[in-house]
């Protein structure tokens, strides 16, 4: 004979509603037992069993209430007369109710429950050693004392948190994402949602993170190079697409600052796997000499609200209606500020100015940067009919300078290109060295630029990486 098993809880009315169908199932002599969610005594006249802590409607994946259950597994959800007739091989049940009558929500279902009894009742899913702390131990100062943090305080992360992260990825929690410079340890997914959780991140937001993780692992990036610099450098994400919609994220004011989350805490995630997975600790491997509020974390979306613009993952060879996430070796904000340039060729030799004193002004193919115009500034190359390759371009022309000017030891300064570069035309940057990307609030003639590390002197050994974002 089949065994029954009903979930109810007290706050449902179709609950209520099949109270008298359960018990006339067992006054038909089936075998029926009955999980109450939230107030067994309710339904005592059913002889309930008490389930307020979830444990019984969890391992059966309840999703709805009321639902019966036959011991092969096979279900009927809410009150549907003829499912429930065809499970339980009984006729004519609940005449006084109507035919079909939705259910309610599992209380297993609410915000953050399923995970919560997935850490308590679930199987054995994460591989990462738990740290037990006593009683009355506080949790967020434990983090501080173990050194997992990056001066900030960070979000513990339970059982709970780090599942509720995993779901936010398609990809198993024990794949090993790559090894983690400067010590080179593996990093598996389950290892990347520790640290999200850390940051602050919401699940959504791992697809970026991992695709930005797999971006600053391909070797041209050098990421053992940015990390362990005596330089200001760290990791600068630019997001493009439309998962940066998808997941909130800033492209307009005050985008490269605080207040939003996925900004905020994409950034420092990366930087807190750094930190704790490949050992990147100040003052131990990392030894920048001065460093800066960038290297908690750095990243925003590009501005992609203007069909004239080609955003950057686009020019750097993502198809367009992709994301994708830039990954640049990059240092803090340099602001720019032009009140008065009215023409396009005005404000891209204005822009070009400024970005002569990317490291210094006498350092010419050295370093990579990203110049990031703000709408206002924009609106004037826009006006005049360019895009990006005329801005890139007139940039380009506007930062080539004779090298008798940038040698060693020319105008009284010691630093410098070789004196070998004197009878050239010299490019401040490579070809590919100068990123273009649109961001910033609606007003004022404000643009910023974000300078590269020492190492894209290098040019083949040390660029910039543009990666798709899959699920």
């Amino acid at each position: 004979m089949s065994h029954f098993t009903v979930f109810l809880k007290r706050d449902c009315a179709t609950c209520q509603a099949v109270a008298p169908v359960i018990a006339e199932l067992r006054a038909r002599g089936l075998a029926l037992i009955a999980w109450v969610q939230d107030d067994p005594g309710f339904y005592a006249s059913l002889g309930a069993e008490d389930d307020t802590s979830l444990r019984a409607s969890f391992l059966a994946d309840v999703e709805t209430v009321p639902t019966v259950v036959r011991d092969d597994g096979a279900k009927a959800e809410g009150w549907d007369r003829a499912a429930w007739e065809e499970l339980t091989g009984q006729p004519d049940l609940g005449p006084g109710l109507p035919p079909f009558q939705p259910g309610c929500g599992s209380k297993t279902r609410e915000p953050f429950v399923h995970e919560a009894l997935a850490a308590r009742f679930g199987p054995a899913l994460l591989a990462a050693r738990a740290i037990p702390l006593g009683a009355w131990d506080d949790d967020a100062e434990a983090c501080f004392d173990r050194g997992w943090s990056d001066g900030l305080p960070v979000v513990p992360p339970t059982d709970a948190r780090i599942l509720r992260m995993l779901a936010g990825t398609k990809r198993l929690p024990n794949e090993i994402v790559g090894s983690i410079p400067p010590n080179l340890v593996p990093c598996t997914v389950e290892k990347v949602a520790i640290n999200a959780v850390m940051a602050g991140c919401r699940p959504e937001y791992m697809p970026v993170l991992l695709a930005a993780l797999e971006a600053a692992l391909e070797p041209v990036f050098t990421l053992h190079g940015v990390t362990c610099s005596t330089c200001f450098s760290a990791p600068v994400i630019v997001v493009n697409g439309p998962i940066a919609r998808r997941i909130g994220m800033n492209s307009g004011a005050n985008a490269l600052g605080q207040g939003n989350r996925a900004n905020a805490t994409i950034g420092r995630a990366l930087n807190l796997i750094i930190r704790n997975v490949g050992g990147a600790v100040p003052g131990g491997i990392d030894q920048a000499t001065l460093g800066g509020p960038h290297k908690v974390g750095f990243c925003f979306a590009e501005a992609e609200d203007d069909p004239t613009w080609q955003p950057l993952a686009q020019a750097r060879g993502i198809a367009p209606g992709r994301s994708a996430v830039t990954l640049f070796q990059g240092e803090g904000i340099q602001g720019v500020i032009d009140w008065r340039s009215r023409t396009a060729d005005e404000l891209a030799r204005s822009l070009a100015l400024s970005l002569l004193a990317v490291g210094h002004w006498k350092l010419c193919e050295f370093f990579n940067a990203i110049l990031v115009l703000a709408p206002e500034h924009h609106a004037i190359f826009r006006n005049a009919g360019w895009g990006r390759g005329e801005v890139e371009g007139a940039l380009r022309a506007a930062l080539r300078r004779p090298g008798r000017d940038l040698v060693a030891g020319a105008g009284g300064v010691g630093e410098g290109m070789a004196t070998a570069r004197a009878e050239d035309m010299v490019d401040k940057f490579w070809p590919e060295g100068l990123l273009v990307v649109r961001a910033g609030g609606a007003a004022g003639l404000y643009s910023a630029i974000c300078a590269g590390w020492t190492g894209g002197r290098f040019r083949h050994e040390s660029q910039p990486v543009t990666r798709e974002i899959v699920a």
